[in-house]
């Protein structure tokens, strides 16, 4: 295998290991850390925008590949059409052979790259997805905050209004208790004079 497809092989490792990663089950706040990093840090920014160049490099050896094992697919058929008997069969078979090898190699690129590029589409979606998720939970949490507060708003206010009854009724049972008592010394003004008795200060 030639060195790039080598790289090419290195890099589809490590998207499956990266795959891995993410599907792995991790409490809430582990994950949120780490995504929180992943989608904050200028390094790993740096990283995706060189992994988003090598794609391009890697699609063009997919389309490569895919022309090889097209053109291989050819010389094979013409070798089909062209086997006659005798020493020319045996040169062709040896022949054949090469051309059998060479698909192989072909076809082997081919999914190599066709299969990294597939994942590289899967783990960009799978991370889209997982911070989607991460941020709809955070705005759940944050509803869910918002309503216990308008709860706890709702009860301050109905609680206000009762004690706002209650000084209005303390106000008139304080205006009620007032009269009495002013009818009651005045009451007590009219009947002392009546018995002769001194009127005493209260």
């Amino acid at each position: 295998m030639t060195l790039y497809y080598t790289l090419v092989f290195v890099l589809l490792m490590l998207e499956m290991i990266v795959f891995l990663g993410l599907i792995v089950p991790l409490p809430s706040t582990w994950r949120r850390k780490l995504f929180t990093f992943i989608s904050e840090s200028p390094a790993i920014a740096k990283l995706q925008y060189g992994l988003k160049i090598t794609f391009i490099f890697i699609l063009i050896l997919f389309i490569d590949s895919v022309n090889r094992v097209y053109r291989v697919q050819l010389e094979i058929a013409s070798y089909g059409k062209d086997a006659v008997g005798g020493g020319a069969a045996a040169a062709l078979g040896a022949e054949r052979m090469e051309v059998q090898a060479r698909r192989f190699y072909s076809q082997r690129n081919m999914y190599l790259c066709g299969f990294t590029l597939f994942l590289s589409l899967i783990l960009n979606r799978t991370y889209i997805m997982i911070l989607e998720v991460l941020r709809l939970e955070d705005k759940v949490k944050l509803l869910r905050q918002q309503v216990a507060e308008g709860g706890d708003k709702d009860e301050v206010a109905r609680l206000k209004k009762e004690l706002e009854a209650k000084d209005r009724d303390m106000a008139v049972l304080k205006k009620q208790v007032e009269g009495l008592q002013r009818e009651y010394h005045e009451l007590g003004n009219k009947v002392a004079p009546e018995d002769g008795t001194p009127k005493k200060d209260r």
